[in-house]
């Protein structure tokens, strides 16, 4: 009979094997993830503090934040440690842990834009209902089913990759533990993992498009229906941000997952994944901020208390 030995941990590829680029690669992703810390925490923050900022729109905006870095820091710590290091082994209930947060989190986000989505509609479609339709418990729901939807699916995925076997090798061909690479090393049947993640995979992406894709379309019928210059500008500047991280978001995974199967490739893959778990999640901040009034004016307001204070104790 064959000698069949379990894995017991795991060793992570990782992006290269180039010793030269190991040192300017922990510098470059150490100052991403510093970038992506600072700018989402702050962003919380800054909702928090200022009183101007506790609407529905700024509500799922701190959410946003916080599970971008979230999911973050669920790879990207492991990515530098390794630069650094060199160190590529993570053990089996670490790749359990990780794969169960980025899962998680990366599902949340999905839901949550589509959620943003709703709230942007019922604002311009519907302003005169606005506050009675957008209630706390309405926001509540809309902030709560993503975060319980996130948390379901991913039990299911960690339950289902390791129930199965691990004897063929522990090499996983990535830089953090994903579903897909860790399924290939399996020495089990295969067939219901990838059923499950192929319909749930779909479920979450075209559910969540659908009901994106939906609220804009009536958003811009509303929006033409303005007589208002200023109106129709005021309207898509409020839309403008939320769509430039729809685009990117889905953009990217959309990129990765529907590729001709000719021209997919790992390398393809890990490129497509450093921009969603360590590149999108930096850049939102940024894009809900540059062109933010208000949230301009609360970071001014709150820089402006911080001088007046550090000026008083000196």
């Amino acid at each position: 009979m064959e000698n069949i030995s379990e894995v017991t941990e795991f060793i992570l590829a990782g992006l290269t094997d180039a010793l030269e680029m190991q040192i300017p690669l922990f510098i470059i992703f150490s100052l991403i993830y510093l970038i992506t810390l600072i700018g989402n925490l702050g962003k919380i923050m800054l909702i928090l503090l200022d009183s101007r900022l506790h609407t529905p729109m700024y509500f799922f905006l701190s959410n946003l934040s916080l599970v971008d870095c979230v999911y973050a820091s669920a790879v990207t710590p492991k990515v530098i440690v390794g630069f650094l290091t060199g160190d590529k082994m993570i053990s089996y209930n670490a790749c359990a842990t990780q794969m169960f947060f980025f899962a998680a989190f990366a599902t949340i986000e999905s839901f949550l834009l589509a959620s943003m989505a709703f709230d942007r509609h019922v604002a311009i479609c519907n302003s005169l209902y606005y506050a009675t339709t957008m209630t706390s418990t309405v926001c509540a729901l809309l902030v709560t089913g993503p975060y319980i939807c996130g948390l379901l699916e991913s039990s299911i995925h960690v339950a289902l990759t390791f129930h199965l076997s691990f004897c063929h090798s522990n090499v996983v061909n990535h830089f953090f533990c994903d579903i897909p690479p860790l399924l290939a090393l399996s020495c089990s049947d295969i067939n219901t993992n990838e059923i499950v993640l192929l319909t749930l995979a779909a479920f979450n992406v075209f559910f969540t498009l659908l009901v994106i894709l939906s609220s804009y379309l009536f958003i811009f019928i509303a929006i033409l229906r303005m007589r208002s210059t200023d109106g129709q500008k005021k309207a898509f500047s409020t839309c403008a941000s939320h769509l430039a991280t729809v685009s990117i978001f889905y953009g990217t995974i959309i990129f990765m997952y529907l590729q001709p199967s000719s021209s997919h490739s790992m390398d393809t893959d890990k490129m497509a994944s450093v921009f969603y778990t360590m590149i999108i999640p930096m850049l939102n901040p940024a894009v809900y901020s540059l062109r933010n009034k208000e949230v301009k004016s609360a970071f001014k307001k709150v820089v402006g208390k911080a001088k007046s204070l550090l000026g008083s104790a000196y």
